[in-house]
């Protein structure tokens, strides 16, 4: 294991529970099959995964301590089951208290929150990754600034634990303009600006990848494509902590008229 150093990964997410609803879930096939196969191009199965979802954000960094993460049900309008759905993936005291050492060494304040749970932006993809829920998943939050330089600065910190046994994943989408998806209009836009992300994150320069990713309203359609950056930040995070490794597209996905890339750094 400790001579094994795992990627970082950028995960577009999809919308809301699709994995529980038979028709969204056809929509996502392709996420679906992608993220299935995902483990399989990994050389060992990670010890831990360490998530930073664009579904939570605090005042200062904060990483989840709870043993036995709750749920996190955290959308509106679908089928009554998608409100009992369980992933039972426990959590890790000894990854988060590692969290915690690292950004204490790198002079970055953080915080401990006993009660977060797993919402869809780590449920739904961790279902797909690992549905056996038998690999420990800890949470960390962004941070209500969404400074992209105090993100990348963040994931500098955790890159340790790539040498650690230790996944680390940003969940997020490339786009995230809820009043877009499903529009024909939306696709254009969604596409340049996920061209620019590809470009940014594929360049082997680390310097001027994270330079363009701090800059990234200046890419094409940007506030359009994200009037709220939360679902883009984890991508900062795990840029950051991907120092010189250069970053790829796993794939791309069109659902609801957008296109929906992941990203990977090895």
């Amino acid at each position: 294991m400790k001579n094994t150093r795992f990627p970082t990964i950028f995960i577009s997410h999809g919308g809301g529970p699709w994995p529980y609803i038979e028709d969204m879930r056809q929509r996502f096939a392709l996420t679906a099959a992608e993220l299935e196969k995902l483990p399989s191009t990994l050389l060992v199965k990670p010890k831990a995964v360490l998530v930073i979802t664009g579904h939570w954000e605090e005042p200062q960094f904060t990483v989840s301590t709870a043993e036995n993460p709750p749920m996190e049900y955290d959308y509106y309008g679908f089928p009554e089951h998608t409100y009992h759905v369980q992933y039972p993936a426990k959590g890790s005291s000894a990854l988060a208290k590692r969290v915690g050492e690292l950004l204490n060494l790198a002079g970055i304040e953080n915080a401990e929150d006993a009660d977060r749970g797993f919402d869809h932006g780590v449920f739904v993809p961790m279902l797909l990754m690992y549905p056996e829920a038998d690999i420990p998943i800890v949470l960390l939050s962004m941070k209500t600034t969404y400074n992209p330089f105090e993100h990348i600065k963040l994931g500098e910190a955790l890159a340790p634990l790539r040498d650690e046994g230790v996944l680390i994943v940003g969940s997020g989408l490339t786009y995230h303009n809820m009043r877009g998806f499903g529009r024909p209009a939306s696709l254009e836009p969604s596409v340049q600006f996920e061209q620019y992300l590809y470009e940014a994150i594929s360049n082997p320069d680390p310097q001027l990848r994270n330079q363009a990713l701090i800059n990234w309203e200046q890419a094409p359609l940007a506030r359009l494509v994200h009037p709220r950056e939360d679902h883009l930040i984890p991508l900062m995070v795990v840029a950051g902590a991907a120092g010189s490794s250069i970053g790829q597209r796993i794939f791309t996905d069109t659902v609801f008229e957008v296109v929906m890339a992941s990203y990977r750094f090895d």
